[in-house]
């Protein structure tokens, strides 16, 4: 539902079990952290997107009945699966090709521009809020191989060809990126010149 200033996002949550959700925890919504401002019987939640995150992210193109991911914030004291995920998206990635193969299915998407420098082979990305592992990465291209109980249990089993998903970098990965890029050329100088960072092979 449109509103005044964005768009009002119910989503519902019954098939996730009995959980005590509170309005105004946050919620990651296809990896779009948003709070809770409403709760209808329990498991039927109510989100505000502003103008800025439909444009943004995938939730502008959201239709009723679309299957999303949900997860609720981590807790102090919960087991840490994955990685860091805060919900802020980079950018939105195309579904280039799904490789369908029981024994290896792996789904290859578009690497913005603005993330390039972020998405390394082996590294962390977040894709519609789900925690992956790069598999391989070249200039204009990643890849990530989604194991059974992953295409079960989320929406990464379902997408195809052509499909826009939400994509969050690693933020240990950005912001060793973002200051290495706002160095100055003396500090950057003295970084590889520090015979430590000669020893484990740091590059600017």
């Amino acid at each position: 539902m449109d509103t005044p200033g964005g768009r009002r996002i119910v989503v519902d949550a019954t098939n996730i079990g009995p959980v005590c959700f509170e309005v105004g925890e946050s919620i990651a919504i296809s990896g779009v952290c948003l709070s809770v401002v409403r709760i209808e019987a329990g498991q039927r939640l109510e989100f505000d997107a502003v103008r800025e995150t439909l444009a943004v992210t995938t939730l502008g193109l959201k239709h009723p009945g679309d299957t999303v991911n949900m997860e609720r914030s981590m807790r102090a004291g919960d087991l840490f699966g994955g990685h860091f995920v805060q919900g802020h998206i980079d950018a939105v990635a195309e579904v280039l090709d799904v490789q369908a193969d029981s024994s290896d299915w792996r789904i290859f998407f578009s690497l913005p521009d603005t993330c390039r420098d972020m998405v390394v082979a082996k590294g962390s990305i977040a894709i519609d809020g789900v925690s992956m592992t790069i598999a391989a990465v070249d200039h204009k291209t990643f890849s990530v191989a989604v194991i059974p109980l992953t295409r079960e249990k989320t929406t990464l089993g379902l997408l195809k060809p052509g499909n826009k998903v939400n994509i969050e970098s690693d933020i240990l990965t950005r912001t060793v990126v973002n200051y290495l890029k706002n160095l100055d050329p003396a500090s950057l100088q003295r970084i590889q010149a520090n015979p430590a960072n000669r020893m484990i092979g740091a590059t600017p």
